[in-house]
């Protein structure tokens, strides 16, 4: 307890028992067992979760990283980590954007910084992380879709690790599911899986007038092919997600041009939705006799080999020539020099 002449002076003056006030007692109870993935400690400022964080997980406690200034966001993570292992972590906490990958932390939005701060945290050798000050710097529908794509990568097994949320917003915990929550207001610790709140998508047709929202976090070309038909996804009124299409040699096939979801809303699952809805309404719709997605993303990659209604056709190692409208537009990215796996939608 800190102790000193002006100290002693304020006690004096306002007759405070410092012995008293200066100290803070409290308990709670945590699971002393492993079987559990999510727990959250939750209550105000105040509380004392810090510091049963600390005397429960000791170092496994993360309370931030000092990034590089002038370093990509990849190029922060430790040396022994492979670069596929750095890419699916920043997938598994909802950063899937590559251009975001090769900025420098600063430059991120904050919720970039989040979910950027989650996979530095699960870069950890710890068998178990306690994130203190969890979600306490970003609006709080990017704290809810961030919990909910960690949730989502913990179930699925990416992220083979224990995770404690720490913090004082209770919003999050219909979206984190967690296991347990050590509530320090109550000072009671309950055992529990909340449901998770649904998400109400709509998708509908939209013009290019809407593709400058999205462009910029696309890896490829920001330009958009004047011939492509255009699909927006939307929560609540708001553009979460875009999609293209175009004819693919004949009248009644397409293939996706372009699939893009803004960085506060990766790592839901809402991408994929949105490439299932539109192809389901080509095929049903609108008699389609193929509908086809070409790409390098490794979230894309996975939805269509996790989904019973897409099939893979092929993998070009090498990517693919220009041709056609590629051909006779040289500034136009093509695929050309990556890998691409192929995929068809079952009718």
């Amino acid at each position: 307890m800190p102790d000193s002449f002006r100290v002693q002076m304020v006690s004096g003056m306002f007759d405070v028992s410092l012995d008293e006030k200066l100290t803070d007692r409290f308990a709670i109870e945590l699971p002393s067992d492993d079987d559990w993935r999510v727990g959250l400690i939750v209550g105000p400022s105040g509380s004392g979760k810090s510091t049963i964080a600390a005397k429960a997980f000791g170092s496994q406690v993360y309370r931030g990283f000092r990034w590089p200034k002038r370093k990509a966001i990849v190029d922060a993570f430790p040396a022994s980590l492979e670069t596929r292992e750095i890419v699916r972590l920043l997938i598994s906490v909802g950063l899937s954007s590559p251009p975001a990958w090769c900025k420098p932390y600063h430059v991120l939005s904050t919720g970039e910084q989040f979910r950027a701060d989650l996979a530095m945290s699960l870069a950890s050798n710890e068998s178990r992380i306690a994130f203190d000050e969890y979600s306490s710097v970003v609006d709080r529908r990017t704290a809810q879709i961030g919990s909910a794509a960690l949730r989502k990568s913990i179930d699925a097994g990416h992220i083979d690790k224990q995770f404690v949320a720490i913090t004082c917003h209770r919003d999050v915990a219909r979206w984190l599911q967690p296991d347990w929550v050590a509530d320090m207001e109550t000072g009671r610790l309950t055992r529990r899986r909340l449901r998770r709140p649904q998400l109400q998508l709509q998708i509908r047709g939209c013009d290019h007038r809407q593709w400058p929202l999205f462009a910029k976090h696309h890896y490829l070309d920001p330009r958009l092919n004047p011939a492509a038909r255009a699909f927006i996804a939307t929560l609540d009124d708001e553009p979460v997600a875009f999609a293209a299409v175009l004819n693919h040699f004949r009248k009644h096939a397409f293939r996706f041009t372009r699939l893009v979801t803004l960085p506060s809303f990766q790592g839901m699952g809402i991408g994929g939705a949105l490439l299932d809805g539109v192809a389901a309404h080509l095929v049903e719709e609108e008699h389609a006799d193929v509908v086809s997605i070409s790409g390098s993303h490794p979230a894309v990659i996975h939805h269509c080999n996790a989904s019973p209604r897409w099939e893979f056709r092929h993998l070009k190692k090498t990517g693919r020539r220009a041709t056609g409208f590629f051909r006779e537009h040289p500034d136009w990215k093509v695929s050309l020099g990556r890998a691409v796996a192929s995929f068809h939608y079952r009718s």
